[in-house]
């Protein structure tokens, strides 16, 4: 395959190389943190059991809908997150799903790996995985390549700001991402919901934009903007500016496998907290949403951020906005390490691959 068209830069890689070293960070992250969720989701569902035929859940706050008849709804949905990205998913009386069913007694995180493991054999750690592929890895790829390519584009542009670079560049980067998955995972979301094959999406897009306008494919971006843009350009700055000093304190290469994975896995850190009361308030309201999307019920008008929040503060305290610290910390850290040391070897990968690609060409002559 062919990268490098004539006259370019052996030291750079192109954007198809960007996609495919960010599709391989994707995959591998998915791989290796969607076991921490699944069993997470089981620790959860013993830790508050529901009587034999109810609904079950294992995100954050549970939002009572309920439909005309009055009735509880055996349908609900919960936020499945593996650190990359989270989705809403269905859920039947609590075993539609692989990773909801009984629990069993789990004493800890590691004895609910080893019964899991035993009982259900090693596969089921990822039975999450599909729907975690289907929407993280495109969304993964339009993130990092838009990144990089703003990033290089600031920094030559505009002299002055390259150090904020990373942030503006990470926050553009994130809202454009966000805002191409959502429409995909709304309307994914009603597929899932309706019970409707990837067949009958023309179907169900036509049908949500006749029933609530082209807006409402984009029905819960705000919540999700105000924690992921802020979390992006706190994240990269930190990685930027953090891969710079240690390499230079402890004299390693910037693309060093030590210093990507470290520097990721702090930069993620941070963010996480910075941006923890948002993801509350964000979770709380895809939920809500969600459940008013798998009974056919009008969305309605959702409170602004600030009052879900206030609303947060009179039933919890301060603390509420802070629920899910660890359980959070404990996905992002590894997740964003894994994704960018893997994406920063696959850009060293490539751009070994171009430089002995422009000297193969040079040593052939014209």
């Amino acid at each position: 395959m062919t990268f490098l068209g004539p006259g370019s830069d052996p030291n750079r890689i192109t954007p198809i190389q960007q996609m495919i070293a960010s599709c391989s960070g994707a995959i591998l992250t998915s791989l290796f943190v969607t076991p921490l969720d699944v069993v997470k989701i089981r620790l959860q569902a013993q830790k508050h059991p529901f009587p034999k035929g109810t609904e079950r859940t294992s995100v954050l706050y549970l939002s009572r809908v309920r439909p005309p008849s009055g009735q509880m709804c055996s349908r609900k949905c919960f936020v499945y997150c593996n650190g990359l990205m989270d989705h809403i998913c269905v859920c039947e009386n609590g075993n539609s799903k692989a990773w909801y069913k009984a629990p069993g007694h789990f004493t800890g995180t590691l004895d609910a790996f080893m019964k899991i493991i035993r009982r259900e054999g090693l596969r089921s750690l990822w039975s999450g995985l599909p729907p975690t592929l289907v929407m993280a890895v495109p969304a993964t790829v339009i993130y990092f390549t838009c990144y990089d390519q703003l990033c290089a584009a600031l920094r030559a542009n505009v002299g002055g700001l390259s150090e904020q670079a990373p942030l503006l560049a990470g926050a553009i980067a994130r809202l454009g991402s966000a805002t191409v998955i959502s429409p995909l995972e709304l309307i994914r979301t009603k597929m899932q919901a309706q019970k409707q094959s990837y067949g009958q999406l023309s179907e169900c897009v036509r049908s949500a934009v006749h029933n609530e306008g082209w807006l409402s494919l984009w029905r819960g971006l705000g919540p999700t903007l105000l924690r992921d843009v802020p979390f992006s350009a706190l994240y990269w700055y930190n990685y930027e500016w953090g891969k710079r000093w240690l390499s230079t304190r402890c004299n390693w290469g910037e693309s060093s496998f030590l210093v990507t994975f470290t520097v990721g896995a702090l930069s993620g850190s941070v963010a996480a907290v910075l941006t923890l009361p948002f993801d509350v308030v964000k979770t709380r309201r895809q939920v809500e949403l969600g459940e008013l999307q798998i009974m056919n019920l009008p969305a309605k008008v959702s409170p602004t951020t600030y009052h879900v929040m206030k609303r947060i503060v009179t039933e919890n305290g301060v603390k509420g906005l802070f629920a899910g610290f660890l359980p959070r910390l404990i996905k992002v850290a590894p997740a964003c390490a894994i994704m960018i040391s893997t994406y920063e070897y696959g850009k060293a990968f490539f751009r070994q691959h171009n430089r002995e690609r422009a000297a193969a060409l040079l040593r052939a002559g014209p």
